[in-house]
Order: C-alpha cells, then sequence, then structure tokens
C-alpha cells in the first residue's frame, strides 16, 4: 500500500509516499480503506520536533528521541472496513466508519489498523472528508466545553482562533449549549467566524486581548499564544480558563479552574458530534483537500497557521 513516511524531524518535505506492507487486523481490530485522512497541528508538531515549551525531551522520548518512532503519521480517518480481526462483532466489511488512532497513528496510508472499539459509524449523508475533518476539532471542543467547563445557557466564552480546527468547533459547540461567544481571529476571518455563531469578533491585530476589559466565564485558547497569567485576567471569579496547548509549566501547574491537555478519543463521542453533522447542527470546516502525493503542500498549509478549520489529505 501507499503511505507518507516521515523517516526524520523537519521541515514539510521530509513527508514523502512510499510503498509498505498492507497490515492485517490482529485480534479486536479492524482494518480500514482510508477515504479521507485529517492533517493536523498535531500531526505537524510530531514532523517537526516542534512541541510546546518544556515538551520538547518528553514528546521526544514519547515519539522518538532522533526520528518517529512510528514513521506513519496522522490519527484521524474516516474510510471503508475492508476486513476484521478474531473477535470483532460489531463492525463487518463494507461498514463507513471513522476514528482516531492515537499513539499508533497510522492514518495517513491508503489502509489503517485500528481496534474496533475507537471506531465509530458514518451516517447516511455525512462525506468520508466531513467525518475525517470533525474528529479531532470537534472531539477536543466538546470535551473542554461540556466536560470541563460546564458551557450552559448563558455562559460567556471567549475562543481565541477562532478560525482554526479547534476554534471552529468550539465556536458552533458553545452556541449549541446556549452560550454567547466572542470570538478572535484575523480580519479577514472575522464574517468567517461570525457566521459560525459568534456575537463579537476581535480582530488580534488590532486588540490585544490581554488587555480587554471584559472577563468571560470560559476563556479558550485554542491555539497556545495564551499563558494561564494572561487567560486569568480575562476570567469572571469561578471561570474556567481552558488551554489546549499549553507549556510543560502551565500544565504542572494548572489548578483552580485551569484545564490543559489533550481530550479522549471516545467513540461515543464521535457519534454525538456525527449525529449533529447529519442534522445540520453543526459545520465541518475543511479549508482545502490534497490528493496523498501532495501531502507536503498539505503541511505547509498547516505550517502557514493560516488555514481554516481542517486539511484533509485523499490516498
Amino acid at each position: 500500500m501507499r503511505a507518507v513516511i516521515v523517516d526524520r524531524y523537519g521541515p514539510p518535505d521530509v513527508a514523502r509516499v512510499v510503498e509498505v506492507p498492507r497490515p492485517s487486523p490482529r485480534k479486536g481490530e479492524v482494518l480500514v480503506r482510508v477515504v479521507a485522512a485529517a492533517v493536523t497541528s498535531g500531526d505537524a508538531r510530531i514532523r517537526g520536533a516542534r512541541f510546546p515549551p518544556g515538551f520538547g525531551l518528553p514528546a521526544r522520548l514519547a515519539f522518538g528521541l532522533r526520528r518517529p518512532r512510528r514513521p506513519i503519521l496522522g490519527w484521524v480517518f474516516s474510510g471503508v472496513v475492508e476486513d476484521v480481526g478474531p473477535g470483532v462483532a460489531d463492525v463487518a466489511p463494507g461498514h463507513a466508519v471513522c476514528g482516531m488512532t492515537g499513539l499508533s497513528m497510522g492514518a495517513h496510508a491508503e489502509y489503517v489498523r485500528v481496534a474496533a472499539g475507537r471506531v465509530a459509524a458514518v451516517p447516511s449523508g455525512v462525506s468520508h472528508s466531513d467525518a475525517a475533518g470533525l474528529l479531532f476539532g470537534g472531539s477536543t471542543a466538546l470535551y473542554f466545553l461540556r466536560d470541563k467547563a460546564s458551557v450552559r445557557p448563558g455562559t460567556r466564552v471567549l475562543v481565541n482562533g477562532a478560525s482554526g480546527a479547534v476554534g471552529s468547533n468550539a465556536v458552533q459547540l458553545a452556541r449549541h449549549f446556549g452560550a454567547t461567544v466572542t470570538g478572535v481571529t484575523s480580519a479577514r476571518n472575522a464574517e468567517f467566524v461570525r457566521g459560525l455563531g459568534a456575537g463579537r469578533v476581535i480582530d488580534y491585530a488590532i486588540d490585544d486581548i490581554t488587555n480587554a476589559p471584559e472577563r468571560f466565564d470560559v476563556v479558550f485558547d485554542a491555539v497556545g499564544n495564551l499563558s494561564m497569567a494572561s487567560g486569568r485576567r480575562l476570567l469572571r471569579d469561578g471561570g474556567v480558563l481552558v488551554l489546549a496547548v499549553a507549556s510543560l509549566w502551565d500544565t504542572l501547574r494548572a489548578r483552580r479552574g485551569v484545564v490543559t491537555g489533550s481530550g479522549p478519543e471516545r467513540a461515543a463521542d464521535f457519534a454525538w458530534l456525527l449525529q449533529r453533522v447529519a442534522s445540520n447542527e453543526l459545520t465541518v470546516v475543511v479549508d482545502r483537500t490534497f490528493p496523498l502525493d501532495h501531502i507536503g503542500d498539505a503541511y505547509r498549509l498547516v505550517d502557514s497557521g493560516r488555514k481554516r478549520g481542517n486539511v484533509i489529505v485523499r490516498p
């Protein structure tokens, strides 16, 4: 099968397409023919060894000191089940599924092997590109807003980085839960973010949000340019600060209304999000779709920091 190999850390051009053996599903696993896979900021961080401050050594210990330990990156996919391993009862060949592979990665390929419990059915009417584009940002935003910040009607939410994969979902989900949303983005994305449901948009090139006079119940930083100190200044008493991309120091100190880390990859959450898309309650934002051979171009767009929503590759 064709797969994208990253055998050394570096710029987008280190990612190259080669032929590798097709995996076979083991007990409790399914083999999925990938129709669409997301190229996320997480993939780009691993490929370039660009980790949040303080995480350089821990991340290299986790992913590989000199090169990625697992050279096929990508952990968000949507496709069709090709084969199932022993003990799999609820998923069968021909089923349309999507999911996330966690630290196993491997989704930037024609086929990916994944535990059956990590996939969700793709509903009729939801495209593979939308399913692949939904899961990373959608599950992250859902976890922080619903499970950690308990957003409900009347909550005032600030989303910093409102046009990206995580931020575009955070704006929509906060509105879905009844919140009043302020989005922080560039001037060129202002109308786009308003269309997602933000009642007010702040242009970060003009206004320094860290000095804003307003206070919010939830501050959701999706891009990593707020610290614990600067984010807390924007909170009302009892508010929650979400640092989706935090330094090691802020991660270790996170307490008393500060939440960091990554969200869990739960098939039940995937199914909930997919149903919101199927019922037109949630819009998946895909900036561009590339063939697998153009993985370098996909990475360059992600690295630019100027993408709207998600970048997809199709094997």
